[in-house]
């Protein structure tokens, strides 16, 4: 069966599309003297899906700097896991502060 003119076949078209990408946002955790390292190192494994070695680094920036980013995401997700993470803190009596901010 022929193909009529303008049909669909799967390829790519020359179609510009006039959307934009979402923001990106950062994820900042900021140090504190009362949050454990173990605990630092747990949320950002569980809640940031790092790796144990990417955890424990960022985990040590947060601590000799004062702060790290621990993710860029779309806002949602951003707010998301930001809010998880202070949830998790609270609920484990930590004032561990993880803020968003819209690059």
């Amino acid at each position: 069966m022929p193909m009529e003119s303008g049909a669909v076949t799967g390829a790519k078209t020359d179609v510009e599309n006039d959307f934009a990408l979402p923001p990106q946002c950062k994820v900042i955790m900021f140090n504190d003297d009362y949050t454990t390292m173990d605990f630092v190192v747990f949320v950002l494994k569980t809640i940031f899906h790092k790796n144990e070695a990417d955890a424990n680094a960022l985990m040590e920036l947060v601590h000799k700097t004062g702060s790290a980013i621990v993710g860029v995401y779309t806002y949602d997700i951003a707010v998301s896991r930001a809010n998880m993470a202070t949830s998790l803190a609270r609920k484990n009596k930590f004032p561990l502060k993880v803020e968003v901010e819209i690059q």
